[in-house]
């Protein structure tokens, strides 16, 4: 069976990293980018990641500027803002595309292993993002492509994906799921 070991994505600097190096790690993979409305949940990426990685959890950032192209910049730029504006330190990887014939293949198979969640409808920018997506594409529910920045995929010690949360989700209920593979 195909986990997320499988696959061998780039550093920020272009150098090949094996995700086979994060073997037995709880791992919250995200799409990022600087000038989204998202864009201050690095906030509470970092705080995630100070809280349960000395328990053996990483998020594996990966910058995209396919919405809106709210990830202007070079790979190198996009990481000294996230250092300097949030304090970031876990590792962020080059900048790729997560939809399209384009697709990294990591975001291909994230996809195939979970479609799209839904949104939380108590999150101010619900309303916004389903009518830009719903204008764009009445059926995008039904389709498994990355909505938005700051898609998550939570994926388990054994590589394997086990949720999905777009970016309306609260932290809290991340948390929680984080929580319990930690503790299996």
């Amino acid at each position: 069976m195909k986990t997320v070991y499988d696959f061998t994505v780039k550093d920020r600097k272009g150098g090949d990293v094996s995700l086979k190096e994060f073997s037995n790690e709880v791992l919250l993979i995200v799409n990022t980018a600087t000038k989204c409305g998202f864009t201050p949940t690095y906030d509470e990426l970092e705080a995630t990641y100070k809280k349960y990685h000395a328990q053996g959890f990483e998020v594996l950032d990966f910058p995209c500027n396919q919405f809106g192209n709210q990830a202007p910049g070079t790979d190198e730029s996009i990481h000294e803002f996230c250092k300097l504006e949030y304090g970031t330190e876990f590792p962020r990887f080059k900048k790729i595309k997560v939809n399209g014939e384009d697709a990294d293949p990591l975001y291909t198979f994230l996809k195939e292993q979970k479609g799209f969640a839904g949104w939380d409808e108590s999150h101010k920018l619900t309303p916004i993002l389903d009518k830009i997506l719903s204008e764009a594409d009445p059926d995008y529910k039904a389709k498994s492509d990355i909505k938005w920045n700051f898609t998550k995929f939570l994926i388990n010690k054994k590589g394997m994906v086990v949720a999905r949360f777009e970016p309306t989700e609260k932290i809290e209920n991340i948390q929680a799921e984080i929580e319990k593979l930690l503790a299996e």
